[in-house]
């Protein structure tokens, strides 16, 4: 780890707005900002339960891009091609994280601005400056950190209520990791600087704000309807969680969960599976890493209710060799890989014996 935490603070988007109805107003933002061409990047089926709340542009020439499947550099260039042939002015994202990245990516490719419209409650994407890009196949590369904010995020939280509740319990799956891998690397500095300080609390209220309304907040997209308990859970999910990269940088993005995560998405198996429960089975294999079984029994019933993965079994992932787990510890423990933000040496035997020791002790109870 390092001694002295090199700091970039890209604390929050430049404007952001969360209440019923917030997506009405886009047109009177692009006005504000002087913008009267877009491209609107949407997906097929975010875009059937968005539609109903789309606002109609009456001053704006719109132009549509579908999302073709994955947060690629060959869909990033098309975006950003087509973008800069037709000489808009925005890139609009509306949909989940992927493509929120894709929008991201393209829009600083051609230094325009990003306005974010998610219809998820499912990562920070929407509020954090950076994409996570994989390849063609779903599988993994790196994230870009950007020099510039998000300029406008609009989170209606109606639109979260019509959402599918599995993605929402994998947003909260991928928000709890925020506090596990952030407090991991914390507390083992001598002297954080207020801004890792800050980091840490925006962590802590993740962990706070989640095991206290992510049960109401489910109950409530289950019935497709809106609660206090909804809100708070998505501006948590989206906000709060992105406070933590934004102002801790390296010491409050990820650690061994998101590296676990990394690691199974070169398992075509795992494709199918949400980034959140894979994130979420992570903060398992990082807690074992830890020797932290005591904190694993306490989450453990949160997990059965939110239907999150607590073992490679229910990930369809039992099938694997000691051989191939250490193939997975290779990926997840490869030199450039967040897992080393932890302390002490983290090997590829050290993961993969986390994960056996996790499925023995889950097949256990």
């Amino acid at each position: 780890m390092p001694v002295e935490p090199q700091i970039i603070v890209r604390a929050a988007p430049q404007e952001f707005i969360c209440r019923p109805g917030s997506w009405g107003s886009l047109e009177q933002h692009l006005q504000r900002r002087g913008i009267r061409r877009v491209l609107v990047v949407r997906g097929n089926r975010s875009w059937t339960a968005a539609a109903p709340y789309w606002p109609e542009l009456k001053e704006t020439e719109v132009h549509y891009h579908v999302y073709s499947g994955e947060c690629s550099y060959r869909e990033r260039d098309a975006i950003a091609g087509y973008a800069s042939e037709h000489q808009l002015e925005a890139v609009i994202a509306v949909g989940g994280g992927k493509i929120t990245d894709l929008v991201k990516s393209a829009a600083a490719t051609l230094n325009l601005p990003a306005i974010i419209l998610p219809t998820l409650a499912a990562t920070c994407a929407a509020w954090s400056s950076l994409s996570v890009m994989y390849d063609e196949r779903g599988a993994f590369i790196r994230f870009e950190v950007f020099p510039r904010s998000n300029a406008l995020v609009l989170l209606d939280p109606a639109v979260i209520a019509a959402s599918p509740p599995e993605l929402l319990a994998a947003g909260i799956g991928d928000t709890l990791a925020k506090w596990y891998e952030a407090d991991v690397i914390i507390r083992h500095l001598e002297a954080p600087p207020v801004e890792v300080e800050l980091a840490w609390d925006a962590a802590r209220k993740c962990r706070e704000n989640l095991l206290r309304y992510s049960s109401a907040a489910l109950a409530a997209v289950r019935s497709g309807e809106l609660n206090d308990a909804l809100t708070r859970t998505a501006e948590t999910i989206i906000m709060v969680a992105g406070l933590v990269g934004g102002f801790g940088e390296d010491y409050g993005r990820t650690a061994g969960a998101h590296s676990v995560h990394d690691a199974l998405t070169a398992l075509p198996e795992t494709h199918g599976l949400l980034h959140g429960s894979k994130v979420a089975y992570g903060v398992l294999v990082q807690l074992a890493l830890e020797g932290n079984w005591p904190e694993i029994d306490g989450l453990l019933p949160f997990y059965e209710e939110l239907g999150l993965p607590s073992s490679l079994r229910a990930m369809g992932l039992d099938h694997l060799t000691r051989e191939e787990l250490l193939k997975l510890g290779e990926r997840a423990a490869v030199p450039e890989a967040s897992i080393h933000m932890m302390p002490g040496v983290i090997t590829a035997g050290a993961v993969a014996d986390a994960v056996a020791e996790l499925e023995e002790y889950i097949t256990s109870i």
